[in-house]
């Protein structure tokens, strides 16, 4: 049978006009889920007229070029390296050095050979030390570091600009007020020295004895006591040293070389 016969209706029989599909009567098969695509809508984005759902506003922030930006990463402390070690060393030398002259070692002529440590070791790298302890969230040491770092320097711009301005008959009871407010000061710390290492809490301990017989010794104007005080600093160096050889040697080789006996 020929096309064209095919086309004839049979005797009687009306012409049902053929008609164009269109994508409404699609087979569903052509598309997701068998569901013929919504119709066309008049001004919508560009797609629409396609069948296409009209894109979606995305919430992520975009770059000036187009691109979604990632979201920052947090915050890490990995790779900041443990500043207790510069700060107990700057802590350690400068004591060492003041409590020469406080043990009565060497003249007080030669006492501002100390100033310079004040004010750029025991100083400003110890409260450097200090606000680097702060991004690593270590309240205690930042706390300690960040304020002998500024004792150091108060303590410099007393000795060069406060003291020699003071009278000479009431000096000493200025002096002892100074040193009495860092005694109380150091001996509060000893409490949360308690949950770092046996080290630390040595250096703490030591370094609030010694404030106190300073203390002592300048409202008693004992240089007995004072000698007693600078001897007791010499000590409280010597650990210190020995908390900061230990934090710098455990860290660089990667396990325990020096015990601080942790206590936390």
């Amino acid at each position: 049978m020929t096309r064209g016969q095919d086309d004839v209706p049979p005797h009687g029989a009306q012409r049902r006009p053929r008609t164009v599909p269109t994508p409404h009567h699609t087979r569903g098969r052509h598309f997701p889920g068998g569901a013929p695509p919504p119709p066309a809508r008049a001004g919508g984005p560009s797609g629409a007229s396609r069948g296409e759902d009209p894109p979606v506003a995305s919430a992520e922030p975009k770059t000036a070029a187009g691109d979604a930006r990632p979201p920052a990463p947090p915050a890490s402390t990995e790779t900041i390296a443990d500043p207790g070690a510069l700060g107990l060393a700057g802590f350690a030398m400068t004591t060492f050095v003041l409590s020469a002259f406080n043990a009565g070692l060497l003249s007080d002529t030669l006492e501002t050979v100390v100033l310079p440590l004040a004010l750029f070791y025991g100083g400003l790298a110890q409260l450097l030390a200090g606000m680097w302890e702060f991004r690593r969230a270590n309240t205690f040491a930042a706390t300690a570091f960040s304020s002998y770092g500024a004792f150091w320097i108060g303590f410099a711009y007393y000795i060069t600009q406060v003291a020699p301005k003071l009278p000479a008959a009431h000096a000493y009871q200025a002096t002892g007020l100074f040193l009495l407010a860092w005694a109380i000061f150091t001996t509060y710390m000893i409490i949360p020295a308690m949950r770092t290492s046996g080290a630390v809490l040595a250096v703490i301990a030591l370094l609030a004895l010694t404030y106190i017989l300073l203390t002592i010794g300048a409202f008693a104007q004992s240089t007995g006591i004072d000698k007693v005080g600078g001897w007791v600093g010499f000590v409280t160096a010597v650990v210190a040293w020995y908390a900061s050889c230990a934090s710098a040697a455990n860290s660089t080789w990667k396990r325990t070389v020096l015990p601080v006996w942790p206590l936390g």
